[in-house]
């Protein structure tokens, strides 16, 4: 049995004939006839019988028919959501965001693309960066953001965001008079981290032990502006982009350039290679990429 069978047979009965209901759907009345006699071969039952003129349901076309509405009904939804999702009416976005990304960069980009796609839905999750790309690798996230490098031959991507870290210390800090900090010249300071389900945590620990030690760790947080109210309260030191550095208070947090070696914070947008993408998820990498690609679009328009 087919949609075409029970489109049919709605027809006959809403039309009471099969010459009206062939006219309604732009067939012949053979055709209509002929689609009859194949539902009643499948399904070993009389459909309709003729009473004189008129043409009656016989039970089973009866029983037929008492499905046919909803089922049709149903087809018809499905239909517009298919279509509504092809062409962008509707649909939803799962996305994953490190906190700092998220917070001062996303808010605008977000809403440029929902105001371009009022429909799409999008669902977000702040994670650090080795948690939102294991989410994406497991397909529980349809796109995220995360610290490069990344595994090209898992994930697709662009870059989306390029900075450097800087250090930052209390004013009271013997290193906040200098116009640079070399990373060898922190190893007797109490590191504040963020946890290890941040990208960066390892790589400023990797960092430190290539220039002769391991920075000894006071305290770690998932938060960048909790962990700049320790570094204000004197409870050690931390490493954060430049972007994140100039909401400080200057008068209660020093941010000095890290160099010796620098440490870049690059950022990227991520999918699966392999599995499947959404339409509306497909257009938000498009979307985000012409974005983040434009270089008349500063920085500050992206907070």
């Amino acid at each position: 049995m087919e949609i075409r069978h029970l489109q049919v047979v709605a027809e006959i009965v809403r039309q009471k004939s099969f010459t009206r209901a062939a006219e309604t759907l732009h067939l012949t009345q053979p055709t209509i006839s002929k689609t009859i006699k194949n539902l009643e071969n499948e399904l070993n039952v009389e459909v309709f019988v003729r009473d004189g003129k008129a043409i009656k349901l016989t039970d089973a076309g009866q029983a037929i028919m008492n499905y046919t509405g909803p089922i049709l009904k149903l087809f018809d939804q499905l239909q517009s959501e298919l279509h509504d999702l092809t062409y962008l009416n509707k649909g939803h976005i799962s996305l994953g965001l490190p906190p700092m990304a998220g917070a001062n960069f996303f808010p605008s980009v977000i809403k440029s693309f929902q105001e371009t796609y009022p429909g799409i839905a999008i669902r977000m999750v702040e994670e650090g960066s080795v948690k939102v790309e294991e989410s994406v690798a497991s397909g529980e996230l349809d796109v995220g953001v995360v610290l490069t490098p990344v595994d090209d031959e898992l994930f697709e991507s662009f870059p989306v965001i390029e900075e450097e870290l800087r250090v930052i210390m209390h004013p009271s800090n013997a290193l906040a008079g200098k116009q640079r900090v070399e990373l060898a010249e922190l190893a007797e300071e109490r590191f504040i981290l963020f946890n290890s389900d941040f990208a960066l945590h390892n790589r400023i620990i990797a960092e430190c032990r290539a220039v002769g030690y391991t920075p000894r760790i006071e305290y770690e947080s998932t938060q960048w502006d909790f962990i700049g109210e320790m570094v204000a309260a004197n409870l050690g030191i931390a490493m954060l982009p430049d972007t994140i550095c100039r909401f400080f208070d200057k008068d209660k947090i020093c941010s000095v350039p890290l160099v010796s070696p620098v440490i870049p914070w690059q950022l990227a947008m991520v999918w699966r290679r392999e599995g499947y993408l959404s339409r509306a998820a497909r257009e938000w990498i498009l979307f985000t990429k012409d974005l983040f690609a434009d270089s008349s679009l500063n920085r500050t328009n992206l907070r």
